[in-house]
């Protein structure tokens, strides 16, 4: 259900402690020639409506920018901090809590806005200790992705614009990847690139950080559907303990 569908006088109604409410985060960031700079708006919105499909929760309208610090100086990037993104998010929890919902559910589509959801839902269980907060990012992906990944893994956590991640467009909004333009560019990442601070610029030129030609639907298709299932069971496991808190009050 997405929640700026409904209107004032109904949607009171439909307000409990179980209900999640799923807000999707991208960014808008290059991602080579064949995906466009909102991918991970695009990937946030169409994941989320997946798992509130799956969970009868409500969607959010998307939050389209993030932290964009790595790919900042590439054409078309925009940024925000850290601090941005986590205040705005524990504002929209705020607000969610003071309507009544219990279960908030930051999805992110860009691995760049980890930091900062995990500090607003820190931020947000200091003042509100019994609001359960999940913070996503397509679970086990990198491991998953070992099942179907034909080209080589160029970074332990990183997926951008390559055979995995384009190959989640494919599935999740195929009309918005253009095979025709993709490029494999597998990058060599600097030994030192996770311990200090390192401008993707200075290791590629196109931000296609793999093979993006290998992507397929299918294999798309499997990493959506896997990841999904456990968000589902995290929803459904924090369902439960709200259900059990409110008993015991």
């Amino acid at each position: 259900m997405l929640y700026a569908d409904e209107n004032s006088f109904d949607i009171g109604a439909k307000i409990t402690k179980t209900k999640p409410v799923i807000l999707p985060i991208g960014a808008v960031e290059a991602h080579g020639p064949h995906l466009p700079l909102g991918t991970d708006n695009i990937l946030a919105s169409e994941y989320s409506a997946k798992i509130a499909a799956e969970t009868d929760g409500f969607v959010l309208p998307v939050l389209p920018y993030g932290q964009v610090w790595s790919l900042q100086d590439f054409p078309g990037s925009l940024t925000l901090s850290n601090e941005t993104v986590t205040k705005v998010v524990v504002e929209i929890g705020e607000s969610l809590y003071k309507q009544g919902f219990r279960l908030f559910v930051p999805v992110s589509g860009h691995l760049g806005n980890m930091a900062a959801l995990k500090d607003a839902a820190r931020e947000l269980y200091a003042k509100y200790p019994d609001m359960i907060i999940l913070h996503i990012f397509y679970p086990n992906i990198q491991k998953l992705a070992m099942d179907v990944r034909e080209g080589k893994a160029n970074h332990h956590t990183y997926i951008h614009a390559c055979e995995i991640e384009t190959s989640l467009m494919l599935y999740l909004s195929p009309e918005n990847a253009d095979m025709s333009r993709a490029i494999d560019d597998p990058p060599i990442l600097p030994i030192d690139a996770d311990f200090t601070p390192t401008p993707w610029q200075n290791f590629t030129k196109t931000a296609v950080l793999g093979e993006a030609t290998l992507a397929t639907a299918e294999k798309g298709e499997y990493l959506i559907e896997k990841t999904l299932k456990t968000c589902v069971e995290l929803i459904k496991l924090e369902q439960e303990k709200i259900r059990k808190s409110t008993k015991m009050e």
